[in-house]
């Protein structure tokens, strides 16, 4: 039925396609939005201040992407730890345009294997995926070695109408709202979100196809791929045959505004229970607004995981709101406020008897980031260098309290390093300024 339903969403569109702007940006932006992680998209004008390198190759166009944090984080209460690690990764992409036809290769890598340890970072309240054989609780996984290896192809049919395919051996299918890694909400934030496994987690999959059309201010795709979680060594490939599958709406308000829709079953998913799918659901709207120092970038995302096939209910819902302010060219202030819920797997913690309990949901966690970051003066003005902290304080339900504490808090200080970019430049050029 779902699958039925999909095609016929995708089958609707092609027989109502309306008036679609000319692609201006090949690779970069289309007549939505900013190209985000996989074929998620981001506000148009987020483009202007993208960290981006943009340097022509001939006929083709080389981007280049990348982030990298030195983090040290010390957390308060009976489960937390203290912890230097480094969340990084790079994404270096190529395109080309003739004509009508754009061709772009994307690779996304991070040495998260070697650079946080033990398979896992302390980060209170969280959990997903496994470490030793083991549920993470109270800790979020590295991510893997190879993050992406993909193409997209796009077809413009005329200049109202605009095809695509887009896929390969490790890509993202069309679920959910851009990745935390990627948006511009989430920029200055060197940790994960605790709603990752409700909202963006599939950001990491293999063997995605996935089919899409843009008409006017719309964009509709549908996607195959595993759905098996990356296992826990993460320096290898895993691979197999798609067995998941997904579609998304996203709708262009203006230059400044976009929200998504989008439902996917997950098939196999969790290493632990690999019998269970799961239906997951999800919503974000991202506001972009540029003033003359600097931006202000949010985004407000809903997820929501149905476990199928169980005799228990089931069901984990996330919210999460993030914004981030550059102002004054060089300073950064940001937040992420988040609701949770959480399953039973925090009680036993990382335990034997966590494999057996059942992940029936026990309460919501809040959990409340402020953060505040600067660039740092360097000599080279093709990287920037910035230092900040962010301190979270969360919010306990009753039956975790004797676990955690009343009030449990986590203190991140960091440094950040990513390249300049120079997308305002490019694209000034190429609208005449």
């Amino acid at each position: 039925m779902y699958v039925k339903c999909t095609l016929a969403m995708v089958l609707l569109l092609f027989a109502n396609i309306a008036a679609a702007q000319q692609m201006s940006m090949p690779g970069m932006e289309n007549s939505v939005g900013y190209f985000s992680s996989g074929t998620s998209l981001e506000p148009k004008n987020t483009g202007e201040t993208a960290p981006m390198v943009h340097k022509p190759i001939g006929s083709w166009t080389l981007l280049f992407h990348a982030n990298s944090f030195l983090v040290d984080i010390q957390q308060s209460g009976p489960r937390g730890f203290d912890k230097m690690f480094a969340p990084n990764w790079l994404m270096p992409m190529i395109v080309r345009q003739s004509g009508r036809h754009t061709l772009m290769f994307r690779t996304m890598f991070s040495l998260e294997p070697a650079t946080v340890t033990e398979r896992r970072y302390p980060l209170l309240f969280q959990s997903g995926e496994t470490a030793f054989g083991l549920p993470v609780v109270d800790g979020q996984h590295p991510h893997d070695l190879i993050m992406e290896i993909s193409g997209r192809y796009d077809f413009n049919v005329s200049e109202r109408t605009q095809l695509y395919v887009y896929g390969g051996p490790v890509a993202e299918p069309a679920l959910g709202p851009p990745a935390f890694p990627h948006r511009a909400s989430a920029s200055e934030n060197p940790l994960a979100v605790l709603g990752h496994h409700q909202e963006d987690s599939t950001h990491i999959s293999n063997n995605v196809v996935t089919l899409g059309v843009i008409s006017g201010p719309v964009q509709l795709e549908a996607s195959t791929f595993r759905g098996t979680e990356p296992n826990e060594n993460r320096w290898n490939f895993d691979g197999g045959a798609p067995n998941s599958f997904s579609s998304r709406l996203t709708v262009a308000a203006s230059g400044n505004l976009v929200g998504q829709f989008s439902m996917g079953r997950i098939n196999n998913r969790e290493a632990l229970e690999p019998n269970l799918d799961t239906l997951r659901t999800t919503a974000s709207v991202i506001h972009y607004k540029r003033f003359s120092s600097g931006y202000v970038a949010s985004s407000l995302i809903w997820g929501r995981n149905k476990d199928m096939e169980s005799h228990e209910r089931r069901i984990f819902n996330a919210y999460t709101l993030e914004s981030t302010v550059n102002f004054l060219t060089k300073n950064w202030a940001w937040t992420r406020i988040e609701n949770v819920d959480r399953d039973q797997t925090l009680v036993t913690g990382e335990t034997h008897e966590a494999v057996h309990v059942g992940e029936e949901p026990i309460g919501r966690v809040q959990a409340f980031t402020f953060g505040y970051g600067r660039d740092l003066p360097v000599p080279w003005s093709s990287v920037k260098l910035g230092l900040g902290v962010q301190a979270s304080v969360y919010g306990v339900p009753p039956v975790l309290k004797p676990l955690y504490g009343d009030r449990p808090t986590g203190v991140a200080f960091f440094l950040r390093l990513r390249p300049a970019g120079n997308m305002a430049q490019h694209m000034r050029m190429m609208h005449g300024h």
